[in-house]
């Protein structure tokens, strides 16, 4: 399971769905194992904006990972087309189908990035896609409900007596 996934995840029980507590979930007993990815810096650029960063903080500081900025990173208004990796976002009013939801343009990224920028997105890349959890739990934090993680793969499948 990557960790990026564990951004979007949240207790499966009713009484937790209105609990602040029941997110992010916690990692107990966690067995991290790194696999080596192609490097995807347009991915991470493109992704940032759904990844809830608080969450993923808290996550990445119960697993080891304490480089991570306490702030989002936030991408240029404006950019142009030497626009660095990490200010590749472009963000328009709204998207057509839906006037209350931003949407984002992919911009390809250009050698022109920073060193720091480009350390974070290295960071961000090894931590969300490379680092995956191959055993353990995930803890509600409202319930306290185990989710056991074997071979990768999460289990949220709830007891009948839940």
């Amino acid at each position: 399971m990557k960790i990026l996934t564990t951004n979007f995840l949240t207790c499966a029980l009713k009484t937790c769905k209105t609990s602040p507590l029941s997110y992010p979930l916690h990692f107990k007993d966690a067995e991290l194992v790194q696999q080596e990815l192609d490097y995807n810096p347009t991915f991470i650029v493109n992704i940032l904006p759904r990844v809830d960063w608080d969450a993923l903080k808290i996550t990445a500081g119960e697993l080891g990972f304490t480089t991570l900025p306490t702030t989002k990173p936030s991408p240029s208004p404006s950019p142009s087309p030497s626009t660095s990796a990490a200010n590749a976002l472009t963000a328009p009013a709204s998207h057509p189908s839906n006037p209350t939801s931003p949407s984002y343009s992919l911009v390809t990224p250009t050698p022109a990035t920073s060193d720091e920028d480009e350390k974070l997105l290295h960071d961000l890349h090894t931590l969300l896609l490379e680092t995956q959890v191959m055993s353990g739990k995930l803890v509600c934090g409202n319930c306290g409900h185990e989710y056991a993680i074997k071979e990768g793969i999460a289990n949220f499948l709830l007891p009948n007596h839940l």
